[in-house]
């Protein structure tokens, strides 16, 4: 599926606008970070919606505010009128997480670089 044919894009770009503040609130977070932290926030969300009790979301300071975004924007997206499942949801978080990974290599905030410029 192209990005173009994504009826929930707009979650993606919900879940960068969070990741941007982050950012911006945290200058030590790198993009490695980030993305642990939305590895977290997957367990997280997954929680808020009865599944993963097994399932232990460790997370620093820096990336509670990940984390806490992920799950909001989960409780008031998910399963609403036109909104995505959880399936979909968490599918979208994957989606961001690995744009996270693929700009970590070229600098530790590379990412946030990236997604500032479409968030002002």
């Amino acid at each position: 599926m192209s990005l173009n044919d994504d009826k929930f894009l707009d979650v993606c770009q919900n879940i960068e606008a969070g990741l941007k503040i982050e950012y911006e609130r945290n200058p030590g977070l790198t993009d490695e970070r980030c993305a642990f932290a939305l590895d977290q926030a997957k367990i997280a969300v997954k929680q808020r919606f009865g599944f993963a009790k097994n399932e232990f979301c460790r997370v620093d300071p820096d990336q509670q505010g990940i984390v806490d975004w992920c799950v909001a924007l989960a409780a008031k997206r998910v399963d609403n009128s036109n909104g995505p499942t959880l399936k979909e949801y968490l599918a979208r978080m994957e989606q961001v997480r690995r744009s996270v990974r693929r700009h970590a290599p070229d600098g530790k905030r590379s990412y946030f670089h990236f997604i500032r410029e479409f968030f002002p």
